[in-house]
């Protein structure tokens, strides 16, 4: 069974739009940010495919194992009909799930979200191949915008991996989790991944790795800003950096200006101190207690949670109450 069609809900124009209006809101400010849902053109994603594989980089692998060991688990207790998996990229985890599902339930529709149509294309053809007695419905669409666009009926999980929901600040998080709960029905499921709080030793260096892949990946926001806005920014002149925040437990990272700089982009000229940095990504590393409270506050009950060997990853079930 091939793919159906995909359904789009983000175009283009819409992406063209968001860039515009993120670039001059994260410029402007003080101090200067953008999201890092902007390093995730072709060539970023390549490279975030290689930092999952990177020695330092655990969170794929933690993730990964507590999939292994729990997916059976997790058809069993919800037994879903309908997966939907935000933020779905190329899909790959899922594929232990889909797995499990196989064995022990009927699932009948697996449904990714995720904002790039070639990826999504891509993704969906290679699972209904994979599975050919699933039907595959991609959808085109930003998870903090177009979750009222998930298909109903029948009994539904949610899937939210990889440690997404770090990237969300404290108010972005309790408003994705609502918009979440109100795009569920009582006793329809999430499965959210959260990289948990440990030592800065093991959490810095996952994202400031010895062969400079995530510095890479970092300064690749300026290529696409450049390429897609026509900015003229020199991005080797912009240094990665990446700080373990203890206050909020949180890790940032940075682009550090290595000398004076004025850049053009839209009508704009934005100037840079030497030092001066660019926050383009904050990932928060949650407590399991912390994990529940903001699930309870957003209306799930969490049924279960599991850590991989090593206590490093943590993955929630939690029901629409």
């Amino acid at each position: 069974m091939s793919a159906e069609p995909l359904e789009i809900h983000l175009e283009e124009q819409d992406l063209g739009r968001s860039l515009r209006e993120d670039v001059r809101a994260g410029l402007t400010a003080t101090p200067k940010w953008l999201p890092p849902k902007w390093f995730y053109d072709a060539r970023g994603s390549a490279l975030f495919e290689e930092i999952t594989r990177l020695p330092e980089y655990y969170p794929t692998r933690a993730e990964r194992a507590v999939l292994a060991a729990h997916a059976d688990d997790i058809a069993e207790l919800t037994g879903a009909k309908t997966l939907i998996e935000l933020g779905s990229g190329s899909s790959e985890k899922t594929r232990l799930l889909l797995d499990a599902f196989t064995r022990h339930g009927d699932l009948g529709t697996f449904v990714p979200l995720d904002v790039s149509v070639s990826a999504l294309r891509q993704s969906t053809e290679q699972i209904a191949a994979a599975y050919p007695g699933l039907r595959v419905r991609g959808i085109v669409g930003d998870f903090t915008r177009h979750l009222d666009r998930l298909p109903t009926g029948g009994r539904r999980l949610v899937l939210f991996l990889g440690g997404t929901i770090g990237n969300l600040l404290p108010a972005e998080r309790a408003e994705f989790l609502t918009a979440m709960r109100a795009a569920l029905e009582c006793g329809d499921w999430l499965l959210i991944g959260t990289d948990l709080v440990k030592d800065p030793s093991v959490i810095v260096p996952a994202y400031d790795d010895a062969a400079g892949v995530t510095a890479e990946f970092n300064r690749n926001v300026l290529r696409v800003i450049n390429r897609e806005l026509g900015a003229d920014f020199d991005p080797a002149a912009f240094r990665h950096v990446a700080v373990w925040d203890p206050e909020h437990e949180w890790i940032e990272m940075r682009l550090r200006a290595e000398h004076p700089a004025r850049v053009h982009v839209l009508d704009l000229e934005v100037g840079f101190a030497a030092g001066e940095e660019l926050r383009t990504e904050v990932s928060a590393k949650f407590r399991p207690e912390g994990i529940a409270r903001e699930l309870a506050a957003a209306g799930f009950v969490r049924q279960e949670f599991w850590t991989d060997p090593d206590g490093l990853f943590g993955v929630s079930l939690a029901r629409a109450d």
